[in-house]
């Protein structure tokens, strides 16, 4: 477990650096890791430069309420689907003014949810060129699931912020 709070705390601060050097501001919504992606972001010295805030919506119903994601979409994927990532994703960065929002939705366990497995996660990032999401599929308890997916999380934006600056386009990733 060592290992793993290592790596959030290294792709967090990885990300909080790269944002503060860019001035470019940082806001999250959380499903499955309810918050520990923004204490994982808040733990990084000099944050406040960069984080907006963020909207934990763990319940199906708040993600279209208060994050924005259209309820259809809700009632025929599910959760847990890479459109609802990116719709977290863009609601977020809409609803708290960021330049950037990361997204998390998922299943931890201990069971599945809605038809689908424990360990399948979906994180997203929305920036000012578009949005990106890719799949995860992680195993382990329901502690160390949510772990991975806020490394997930940090690490699909750092490299979308590392892809920008070599100047590669903005894209779907899977």
């Amino acid at each position: 477990m060592d290992d793993a709070v290592r790596a959030v705390d290294s792709a967090a601060a990885a990300v909080v650096h790269a944002l503060a050097d860019r001035a470019e501001s940082l806001a999250v919504v959380e499903s499955l890791t309810g918050g520990l992606l923004a204490a994982a972001i808040v733990d990084i010295a000099g944050v406040s430069s960069v984080f907006r805030g963020g909207l934990v919506a763990y319940a199906t119903e708040l993600k279209s309420s208060l994050v924005g994601v259209p309820a259809d979409l809700l009632a025929a994927r599910g959760a847990v689907d890479p459109d609802v990532a990116v719709a977290l994703a863009e609601g977020g960065r809409v609803r708290c003014g960021a330049d950037w929002c990361l997204a998390t939705t998922g299943v931890a366990g201990p069971e599945p949810q809605d038809g689908q497995p424990v360990g399948l996660v979906f994180v997203a990032a929305a920036g000012p060129s578009g949005t990106v999401v890719r799949r995860l599929e992680l195993a382990g308890n329901r502690l160390q699931i949510r772990i991975e997916a806020v490394t997930g999380a940090l690490r699909l934006l750092a490299d979308r912020l590392h892809a920008e600056a070599a100047g590669s386009p903005a894209g779907r990733t899977g």
